[in-house]
């Protein structure tokens, strides 16, 4: 390209704290009715004191310290003060000159995006605007919700890397336990600063889109954006900075207003609260963090050597990982699985069924909302997952069992007795249904004795017919070749 973007982010995200920012009104974002969770505080009465959310404000530091921040030891809130009716103060409690956190990075495909820091203010609430109405509502139930925002430093060069930054993070949130980062529901929401500079030159003029409610809209309000920048360059026009929505109809970015600065927003330090010195807390926090996404991702490949497609998937669905390693410890306590089956070969075969045959089984049965299979304990998945690769049930009587076992819970061995599902395996029970099937089929025993391989699996599958399923394959196919031979 002739012009190089440069991209920065401005990402929030509501904090799963039980009661809100300022207040103990609950947080709680699945609220139907309007109006239900709010008191003097967070309505901006004359007289309402705020106190700070000790909970809100670990995690903050918490998040900063998975993202290598530093944490100052002074830290104070701020009025910022604009006129909008969600703001039922007339000012919004957050922080200017004094964050929680400044100076992290999050890595992406191996390059450090440098965070310039994160910090606590409260949320506003929502104007809700009735179709053909001259008016709209406002619902204040998210006024005074902890919000964490996170600035970086425009390091980003491409919309797919911002897309990846943004999903990434939610990752680590979700991960974190601090916020379930939910875009559909609001709880995050992206701002993205874009501008264009010929190389080697200073930053061009910022445009920032404001609240970008999912993934897919970070990458295309970002890509319509450059392109529109570069074509007003190349046309001898200015870039005006100026504040633009996305349009996700349309599929383009629309002006709002002319981008407000610092100053426009009068801050000064917040007079009800008092400012804030983090005596010991880092050390504490530290011992709550876990292990993070990037670190799974690299132990999955280490320890299961799963494909790198499977270890997306699991990571990504920390519930399902979770599970998946609840299965797999199962197999190390199995003596019988360690001393004559292969780990590596259950873990994977764990991993193929959690992720392809689970997910199957509940589009069979039109289950929307599906995350896990709850009803199925690790003891009894692990136990079925070991049956499967010792051959005492074929793959077909599997997704029988395995259904059964979604549905109820039940134990995968006593399923199998209950509808006789046990596969045959014995040569000499087995030699039986293949003299039959060779008698009854002798135009495909010549056909396979001229050399055409089809005809054995054919035949194959007339034993499998005859035993009702429960013939193993592998033996059936060594016993018709030796016949046929």
């Amino acid at each position: 390209m002739k012009y190089q973007p440069t991209i920065g982010l401005e990402i929030h995200a509501e904090l799963k704290t039980e009661s809100k920012m300022f207040c103990d009104c609950p947080n709680n974002p699945t609220a139907q009715e309007p109006n239900i969770y709010i008191c003097p505080i967070c309505t901006g009465q004359p007289g309402s004191l705020p106190v700070i959310n000790q909970k809100a404000v670990e995690y903050v530091l918490k998040t900063a310290l998975a993202l290598n921040c530093e944490i100052p030891e002074f830290s104070k809130f701020d009025r910022k003060n604009y006129f909008y009716p969600d703001l039922p103060k007339g000012y919004q409690i957050s922080q200017y000159d004094k964050p929680l956190s400044v100076n992290g990075f999050l890595e992406i495909n191996g390059r450090k995006i440098k965070i310039t820091r994160i910090h606590l203010e409260e949320d506003t609430g929502k104007l809700i605007h009735s179709k053909g109405a001259d008016y709209s509502l406002v619902d204040f139930n998210r006024a005074g919700v902890p919000l964490m925002e996170l600035v970086t430093e425009p390091d980003i060069t491409t919309a797919q890397e911002a897309r990846q930054f943004s999903q990434e993070l939610q990752l680590i949130l979700r991960y974190l336990g601090v916020s379930d980062a939910d875009m559909e529901k609001g709880q995050m929401r992206v701002e993205a600063n874009i501008s264009l500079k010929d190389s080697g030159k200073k930053l061009g003029t910022k445009v920032e889109v404001k609240n970008l409610n999912s993934f897919r809209s970070v990458e295309r309000a970002i890509e319509y954006e450059i392109k529109r920048q570069a074509d007003l360059l190349e046309s001898g026009e200015k870039i005006i900075q100026e504040t633009r929505g996305w349009d996700d109809n349309k599929q383009k970015t629309f002006s709002q207003r002319t981008k407000e600065e610092a100053e426009d927003y009068r801050y000064f330090p917040e007079p009800d609260l008092p400012p804030l010195k983090i005596f010991n807390l880092k050390s504490k926090i530290l011992n709550l963090i876990l292990e993070l996404p990037q670190a799974r991702r690299e132990r999955f490949k280490k320890e299961y050597q799963l494909p790198e497609k499977d270890i997306e998937i699991l990571v990504n669905q920390k519930k399902s990982a979770d599970y998946f390693e609840g299965v797999c410890s199962e197999f190390n306590q199995t003596e019988e699985a360690k001393e004559k089956l292969s780990l590596q070969k259950l873990y994977k075969l764990t991993a193929n069924y959690l992720l392809t045959e689970i997910p199957r089984i509940a589009d069979v049965l039109k289950i929307i909302d599906y995350s896990l299979p709850e009803k199925i304990t690790a003891e009894n998945f692990s136990e079925f997952i070991v049956l499967i690769e010792k051959g005492e049930i074929s793959s077909s009587a599997g997704q029988l069992v395995l259904k059964e076992m979604f549905l109820t819970g039940a134990d995968p061995t006593h399923i199998i007795e209950d509808k006789g599902l046990k596969q045959v395996s014995s040569e000499d029970e087995l030699t039986k249904i293949v003299e039959q099937v060779i008698k009854n089929n002798e135009q495909s025993v010549k056909d396979y004795r001229a050399g055409k391989e089809n005809a054995l699996q054919f035949l194959v599958g007339q034993v499998m017919r005859e035993s009702k399923g429960k013939a193993n394959p592998q033996i059936v196919s060594k016993i018709l070749k030796d016949f046929l031979s």
